[in-house]
């Protein structure tokens, strides 16, 4: 076994843990290929979250077997965790590695062409465990270099992306009523204050101008558990200690959260947004509906009323934050009433970006069991609705930056000829290559290359003269 290649689905924890994963990999000596190259070993990281991503987890995973027949295919990630009835495909060729605690033991065991005995471990976070399965399939080049190994790596490098996503927490014990996630990561821990510090370093040292903060519930960071009535006068300012530590480390350019819920965001949280410059703007809270009565069936941790106070606490302390949410439609016993509701929150807020989903039933979540559905008609049209204010709110927040300077990281080159299109005079021409990357409060911005400048992983600074449906367009100034 020689070469391996790895297909993610999922959030940005997921695509963290891929990393991790290639890392390991590499470790143990194996080759990333690229299509057509044929890999030994395929890993599918998958995800579950909703109908739609267990449908192309499994889709991965045929892919895989169909493409590459000799390869052995492992299948990780939070679809294999959970006994949902959905995870059914050939087990020809294909290892299930269902318990995440112990991948790195499977991999290892596999890559060395040893069979899968049993291991075990035990930790604070996670019970004692054994792997079980046969070993039904043939390794044709055993690799010396093997170890000890147990435990996935800090990364390196978060390769193929400027932007680095560092994960600094796990697990999730709340159980809102629509999400099966704390049947798939139920343990909730915290890597240490000194390993995030010197993995960020790690990764700072290796290029990354940007890390971005993650976690399966982030603002739960440094506590055993997500549910705020847990926490000493139900605040946490863990994190903002945490925050204030990473942004001071050295030649760091960016620093971003990712997924906060309103709670999350306390004074702490903004003076350390204010007393670091290299903090982003940008803030992910997901709002989910817009009605009190559908937040309680959901079992959120907050009401309207308070997603307002930390709205109006967040655009008083900062300067034109971006403000970007998640919004389910058509959770069961959703009224156009409650609808209308979430419609007008948003108008209110004048969110930068919202994320909108249209609700999944999963098995094993309590609003599985609900009688009163929304049917999909409906769901599609109030979908089709909040995608345009969204697409309407999103101009407004950029046009207010319009004939500004903005910083963009540089994310991704486009060599194939194309031009940036436009119907602005003030666009330069059409050149042979344009390049694009994120401002700091994380809108898209186009910019023409100039004489193979810039490049990606590049800060730049632009003038932003034209805005767009999605993005905006900037010229480059030197």
């Amino acid at each position: 076994m020689r070469t391996f290649s790895i297909r993610t689905l999922g959030c940005k924890v997921n695509q963290y843990e891929s990393q991790q994963i290639r890392e390991f990999l590499e470790h143990l000596g194996l080759c990333p290929v690229e299509p057509p190259a044929p890999p030994d070993l395929v890993v599918v990281n998958t995800c579950c979250v909703t109908h739609t991503a267990s449908s192309k987890s499994r889709q991965y995973i045929r892919q895989a077997r169909k493409e590459y027949p000799d390869a052995l295919i492992i299948v990780s990630g939070c679809l294999p965790t959970v006994n949902i009835g959905e995870l059914k495909i050939p087990t020809k060729n294909v290892y299930v590695v269902r318990d995440r605690s112990g991948l790195a033991a499977t991999l290892k065991q596999l890559v060395c062409g040893q069979a899968v005995a049993p291991v075990s471990r035990s930790s604070q976070y996670y019970p004692n465990y054994s792997i079980k399965a046969k070993n039904g399939f043939k390794i044709k080049h055993k690799n010396k270099l093997c170890d000890n190994d147990l435990e996935l790596p800090i990364l390196n490098l978060f390769k193929d992306h400027t932007r680095a996503f560092l994960k600094v927490q796990d697990g999730c014990d709340g159980y809102c009523s629509y999400c099966i996630v704390p049947k798939t990561r139920p343990f909730v821990h915290s890597k240490p204050v000194e390993k995030v510090l010197y993995e960020a370093q790690t990764l700072v040292n290796s290029g990354h101008k940007e890390i971005v903060l993650t976690g399966v519930f982030l603002g739960a960071y440094g506590r055993d558990s997500v549910r705020r009535k847990n926490w000493p006068h139900s605040r946490n300012d863990r994190l903002a200690r945490l925050l204030d530590k990473v942004a001071k480390i050295p030649h760091l350019a960016r620093i971003r959260l990712s997924s906060l819920e309103p709670s999350d965001v306390t004074d702490r949280l903004l003076d350390t947004f204010c007393a670091n410059p290299n903090i982003m703007p940008h803030l992910h809270l997901s709002l989910q509906s817009g009605s009190n009565a559908i937040l309680k069936k959901m079992c959120r941790q907050y009401t309207i009323d308070e997603f307002r106070k930390v709205v109006d606490s967040i655009q008083t302390r900062l300067d034109r934050p971006a403000i970007t949410t998640d919004i389910i439609v058509g959770f069961p016993g959703e009224t156009d009433a409650d609808f209308q509701q979430t419609m007008d929150i948003a108008k209110e807020v004048g969110f930068a970006k919202m994320h909108i989903f249209s609700y999944s039933p999963r098995p094993g979540t309590a609003a599985v069991k609900s009688n009163n559905i929304v049917d999909k008609k409906t769901i599609k049209r109030r979908s089709e609705k909040l995608h345009e204010v969204g697409n309407e709110l999103g101009w407004a927040f950029r046009q207010q930056f319009f004939g500004e300077t903005a910083e963009i990281l540089i994310e991704k080159t486009m060599d194939d000829g194309r031009i940036i299109p436009s119907t602005s005079s003030l666009v330069p021409r059409p050149s042979s290559l344009v390049v694009h990357g994120r401002s700091e409060r994380y809108f898209q911005v186009f910019v023409e290359n100039q004489a193979g400048y810039p490049q990606k992983n590049d800060l730049v600074q632009v003038r932003l003269i034209e805005n767009r449906e999605n993005d905006m367009i900037g010229t480059l100034l030197r």
